[in-house]
């Protein structure tokens, strides 16, 4: 059939390719990401699932240790003071806590670094999870100035090994 001396019949079956390349595509594309994120998701467990506590940092002090921080020491497990970890890097003193939780890390974690930091005469408090932190913690350890180490910076720590 033509219309206006177009073949008709041609161009509906060039506009039923397009559209069909079209979402061809798109579903090659939401393969790819489901497969990237599947693979990403496999590649990274949570490592911590089985940790215990104090398993949790012993991990964290020998992940400082590769990242180049020295005299790393984990502290003992009862009358720590919330602190964890003792570290030192390119002359800076840290004081650690520890965190290997199930649910996002609160206002007590960061009190407890704060605190630790200058219990021990440390430059700088840090608490370290496995998780994330809550609005209120992350207000907290910016008035105190705590640093935060969540799980993502850690998983990130983890992959430049």
């Amino acid at each position: 059939m033509s219309i206006g001396g177009k073949d008709v019949d041609n161009m509906a079956t060039i506009n039923g390719m397009l559209w069909i390349a079209g979402a061809g595509a798109g579903i090659i594309l939401l393969i790819v990401l489901l497969v990237f994120f599947v693979k990403r998701k496999k590649k990274s467990p949570d490592v911590f699932e089985d940790m215990e506590g104090h398993e949790f940092e012993y991990f964290c002090a020998d992940l400082l240790a590769d990242r180049g921080f020295t005299e790393v020491e984990v502290t003992k497990g009862s009358g720590d003071y919330g602190i964890d970890i003792l570290a030192q890097k390119d002359g800076v003193t840290y004081a650690i806590q520890c965190k290997r939780y199930t649910a996002p890390v609160g206002v007590k974690a960061i009190q407890e670094a704060y605190a630790g930091r200058d219990y021990y005469d440390r430059m700088v408090g840090a608490v370290m999870t496995n998780q994330y932190f809550t609005t209120p913690a992350v207000e907290a350890a910016k008035k105190l100035k705590i640093l935060l180490w969540d799980g993502g910076y850690i998983e990130g720590m983890l992959e430049e090994n």
